[in-house]
């Protein structure tokens, strides 16, 4: 077994020479987001050769855009997906075990208005915790009004009459991806950032490899592999093309969409528009969507929206009445109701919803979440949906169809039940809550580490020092400006504003240690689609 005491370096021309030399992988994992990092993981700890080629930043798309929950799924319970919450709350478990500084339980709580609302949903969670048995975070309880607002300080209390409590988790869901990106390069994997794959290589018949770019250089790769898995989230279809016109079979069957993708609206604001440790949760807002407020990272995330989308930009913006009905939503239920200045940071993520077999178009709040796994006639293996809280299982899932299909060999199951990700701690004791402002604490063990970098004593702001920058660079991955702030840090997610301030400081680090262009005047461009007050209303 590999200790993970000490850190990989991720320098990058390092890496593109391991790129570069001939190798026969076992695995080409395509995709750097939850799925794919998964998996690419489970793979690595399994001893297979595997390689992990992403064409942006790890976890840059969906995975970086969650609401930040490590849940069972309360809403799937009552759609009657029972299969889906027991799985989802198994994993749920299996996560806060293995990534403890990066995903903790978190109370939530559901205020009623009407005299049915505590009885009703209360009875709904408490088959939830019969579901979750020992793996429970703790029992649902039933709050008088006085309790409830003690729980929610901020809560508007006319027409309050009592509240319902559960536990589910939250996590920072871009650095779990890169500690997944790092615990698998512990165990052997190759896994590279910016480098796009561009096309596919077939031998009579079957898939064989890969070709890619380096988004950085323009250089170019090919990738010999007995597997190849497409794990690109929302956008697995276009790869699914690719495949099936380099091996001809272009009928209708073969390039059918597997993905209707719904797109979530989170805006961020400050913590005071709560002002507790527990989060809010509505479970039927106006139109029959869920509405959070959850505390997260010294700030406190509103959302989401559940709308169908047809165009897959890797940047999507908030449709109008998305940011309408968020803060109108809000109104509702917090006794200062936020407006657009109040945001600090508005952003969209993309979900992979699973078409079903007769699309009809139209909502996406009825579509599967659970993932799917497709076998294409040269042998290209696709997986799509699901969630991060079963990222785990979906890897398992994936690697026992290429085992039954031959495409890998057969290997031991069930590895990463217990494996601590790079950065846990033996112990709870010592963790920061999640819902504090960012710092070093979401390093884990790590953080004698980072705080004896150069610069590790000079603070950009205060969430971000010099030091936390070169250890990104050096370790994590980091070639940009926006891959510090916006996933190593979560400064763009938090506070747009601060995170454009910081740019400059954050460029003329990464240059120094890199001697690359970090692309700041790009970043500061991205900045001001995530800062709602400078949008114009349509």
């Amino acid at each position: 077994m590999v200790t993970l005491t000490e850190p990989l370096a991720t320098y990058r021309p390092e890496l593109m020479d391991r790129l570069a030399q001939p190798c026969q992988y076992d695995l080409c994992v395509i995709g750097g987001g939850a799925t794919g990092l998964g998996l690419a993981l489970d793979a690595a700890v399994r001893g297979l050769r595997v390689v992990l080629v992403e064409g942006h930043d790890f976890a840059k798309g969906t995975s970086s855009r969650s609401t930040k929950l490590v849940h069972g799924g309360v809403r799937y319970l009552a759609q009657g997906n029972i299969s889906l919450v027991r799985e989802a709350l198994h994993e749920r478990t299996l996560l806060l075990h293995n990534a403890p500084h990066l995903a903790q339980p978190l109370p939530f709580v559901m205020p009623a208005y009407t005299w049915w609302e505590a009885p009703f949903y209360g009875t709904g969670l408490k088959m939830y915790d019969a579901l979750a048995g020992k793996a429970g975070l703790g029992a649902t309880e039933f709050l008088s009004r006085d309790e409830t607002c003690a729980l929610l300080p901020q809560i508007r209390t006319e027409g309050l009459k009592a509240g319902v409590k559960y536990w589910d988790g939250q996590f920072n869901d871009a650095r779990l991806a890169l500690a997944l990106a790092r615990t698998a390069a512990q165990h052997g994997a190759l896994l590279v950032n910016y480098c796009r794959v561009v096309d596919v290589v077939h031998d009579q018949g079957r898939i064989t490899g890969v070709k890619c770019t380096d988004q950085l250089n323009g250089r170019h790769y090919t990738l010999a592999c007995h597997c190849v898995v497409n794990a690109t989230g929302v956008w697995v279809d276009a790869l699914r093309s690719l495949d099936d016109a380099a091996t001809g079979n272009t009928s209708d069957a073969a390039t059918k969409p597997m993905v209707a993708p719904s797109q979530g609206v989170h805006m961020v604001v400050d913590k005071e528009f709560l002002n507790g440790s527990a989060a809010l949760m509505v479970p039927k807002t106006a139109d029959g969507r869920v509405l959070f407020a959850v505390p997260w990272l010294g700030k406190l995330i509103l959302g989401t929206t559940d709308t169908p989308r047809h165009n897959l930009d890797l940047e999507p913006a908030a449709f109008e009445e998305e940011i309408n009905f968020i803060l109108g939503e809000s109104a509702k239920y917090l006794r200062r109701a936020p407006t657009r200045a109040d945001v600090k940071s508005i952003w969209v993520g993309l979900r992979p919803l699973v078409k079903p077999a007769e699309d009809t178009g139209g909502h996406t709040k009825g579509l599967s979440r659970e993932h799917t796994i497709e076998v294409s006639r040269s042998g290209m293996v696709t997986v799509t949906g699901g969630k991060w809280t079963t990222y785990r299982a979906m890897a398992e899932d994936v690697l026992e169809v290429c085992t039954k299909q031959q495409l890998l060999r057969a290997t031991v199951t069930g590895l990463t039940r217990g494996l601590r990700l790079i950065g846990s701690e033996s112990t709870r004791a010592a963790f920061t809550p999640i819902y504090k402002a960012e710092g070093l604490h979401g390093y884990g063990n790590e953080q004698s580490l980072v705080g004896s970098m150069p610069g590790a004593d000079r603070w950009l702001d205060d969430t971000l020092s010099e030091g936390m920058v070169r250890f990104a660079a050096r370790f994590e991955y980091a070639v940009k400006v926006e891959d510090v702030l916006a996933r190593r840090s979560r400064m763009l997610f938090l506070d747009a504003r601060k995170a454009r301030f910081l740019a400059g400081d954050v460029a003329a680090i990464l240059k120094n240690e890199t001697g690359q262009d970090a692309a700041q005047e790009a970043f500061e461009s991205l900045c001001q689609q995530y800062l709602l007050d400078l949008q114009e209303s349509s």
